[in-house]
């Protein structure tokens, strides 16, 4: 039996927070954020819900981490998201310090299910704007890719 990495720890607790989040009605996006070994915050998309556009996973996630731990500093913290943040989320995870990204699915996935995704990989934006966060991509890639299948069988076709 092979073991749980860490990401993959954390990033199962996304997925379930996606999964959550489909049957609520929302997207199928989750995010959490962990600092050494411990659970910041875990949440999932809640742009329906809060009619906020901005409301995305990683940034909802980094509001209540913030909140948490009394601080926009979120340095030593990692957050876990199920798909590769959208620019928005990219830069809010430099402007609080996060030290490193680790995603599922892609954001071209996103994209090719209708989502408005602007198709610039967190690489490509680490690079142009010289940014130190780590960037780690497709871990459990395919478990993370289900969550656009239930979100379609669950007939929550709402896309922004």
């Amino acid at each position: 039996m092979k073991l749980e990495t860490i990401n993959e720890k954390f990033m199962r607790l996304a997925t379930n927070k996606a999964k959550e989040g489909i049957k609520r009605g929302q997207t199928p996006f989750g995010a959490c954020i962990a600092k050494d070994g411990e659970v910041i915050s875990c949440v999932h998309n809640i742009v329906w819900e809060g009619v906020d556009i901005t409301a995305h996973a990683e940034i909802s996630a980094i509001r209540e981490a913030c909140k948490k731990l009394n601080t926009v500093d979120l340095s030593g913290c990692v957050i876990y998201s199920t798909c590769e943040p959208c620019p928005m989320c990219f830069s809010a995870c430099h402007w609080a310090r996060i030290s490193k990204i680790v995603y599922g699915a892609q954001i071209e996935d996103a994209k090719k299910l209708g989502f408005n995704e602007l198709t610039i990989s967190n690489k490509e934006l680490k690079k142009a704007g010289n940014c130190p966060i780590e960037i780690v991509g497709d871990i459990l890639r395919e478990e993370n890719l289900e969550l656009f299948k239930l979100w379609s069988v669950e007939g929550n076709r709402r896309i922004y």
